[in-house]
């Protein structure tokens, strides 16, 4: 098996001590850093994330932190959703749009001040956008990647192992909200948030020298949770409707063909870059959207390449992403699907590597 060798352009992260030591069996490379894909197995990791708590190393989603006097007028250039109502200590998913409409990410937005605003971003070189915008329009605005590595803790255990570290007052932190916590001394913004459906919390940790300090902390408070090292889980996020970008949408795509237009207010958004392309296309309806496929098969092959879905001979959208799920024991997919064959229950096949498997759109997602 072919290694990644290892170079100061392929940056570890300030748990990786931890991660390593965990037994980490296979990494990917994002944002250009290493994130974990599978500790014991991908069935063992996600039956244990939905049992009981799990630590992620998610540095890789890296900050591009806004601030200063235009930094409000800025993030609004970026996403068609409407943030004049956010306040200070929430959290918003925000599309972000090119001048076509096109996703170029779709990061979770926190405002820590009215001057000042992280972008936990995906896998994309969003601050180079960022940058570029700020500039070609002379705002007002430093735009920069802080020393800020966000750790989560996923899973139905999760209240309880950061009330052991951090107090009770943690379980407090409503949905998509806040708050700040003291650990030996330092200030660290725990938001009630992260990557899997199973519940659970981001940390977003601003200093590496704090990063195996706390890591140890939780796995030493959670030793009688039955606490594990873990990473985002294939199965479980697809179960979910979690998507990826660069996987289930590109740039290609627009927030509304990815399923996001609850999302948009692009009425309303003004000065959002894309505003113009985005009215026209909800106007108009997308003509292919995300909708979630189950797939008829004992067993399914890796999914990293497009499959196509086919009805009869006519190819009519595309699998991104696919696993086979032990709870609901079939193959369940998140595939892109054009407008005449994406109703709840419509018939179809699609293209693995391994032959041709029955395949059908569903109405919703698994959980």
């Amino acid at each position: 098996m072919a290694l990644i060798s290892p170079s100061r352009r392929l940056r570890r992260t300030p748990f990786s001590d931890g991660v390593e030591a965990a037994g980490c069996k296979a990494f990917t490379v994002y944002n250009r850093m290493l994130l974990p894909t599978v500790f014991r197995s991908v069935e063992e990791d996600y039956r244990h994330l939905k049992e009981a708590v799990q630590v992620w190393d998610v540095a890789v989603e890296r900050q591009v932190e806004i601030r200063g006097p235009d930094a409000g007028r800025l993030v609004q250039m970026l996403t068609p959703r409407d943030l004049r109502g956010m306040l200070p200590g929430q959290c918003y998913y925000m599309p972000v749009v090119d001048e076509t409409g096109g996703m170029l990410n779709d990061p979770v937005l926190l405002k820590l001040a009215e001057d000042r605003w992280w972008i936990s971003i995906a896998d994309s070189d969003l601050l180079l956008w960022v940058k570029g915008v700020a500039q070609g329009y002379r705002l007002d605005v430093l735009v920069d990647e802080p020393d800020v590595s966000p750790l989560a803790v996923q899973g139905p255990r999760s209240d309880d192992l950061l009330a052991r570290v951090f107090g009770d007052a943690v379980r407090d932190i409503r949905f998509f909200r806040f708050g700040w916590f003291d650990f030996q001394g330092h200030d660290m913004l725990i938001a009630r948030s992260g990557y899997s459906k199973q519940g659970g919390f981001e940390i977003y940790v601003e200093g590496w020298d704090l990063g195996m300090p706390l890591w140890n902390a939780l796995m030493e408070a959670g030793a009688e949770l039955d606490v594990h090292a873990g990473c985002p889980n294939g199965i479980e996020r697809i179960e979910g409707g979690l998507l990826s970008y660069g996987n289930d949408m590109t740039d290609d795509n627009t927030p509304h063909e990815c399923g996001l237009g609850r999302f948009c207010n692009t009425a309303t958004a003004v000065g959002c870059i894309g505003r113009d392309a985005l009215l026209r296309v909800a106007k108009e309806g997308p003509v292919q959207q995300v909708r979630p496929i189950a797939i008829d098969a004992p067993s399914l092959p890796g999914c990293d390449r497009v499959w196509p879905l086919m009805a009869g001979d006519k190819r009519v959208g595309q699998v991104t992403s696919a696993a086979l799920s032990p709870d609901f024991g079939e193959g369940v997919a998140i595939g892109m699907v054009r407008m005449t064959h994406w109703d709840a229950g419509t018939q179809l096949h699609v293209q693995t590597p391994e032959g041709a498997l029955p395949a059908e759109v569903r109405e919703k997602f698994w959980i």
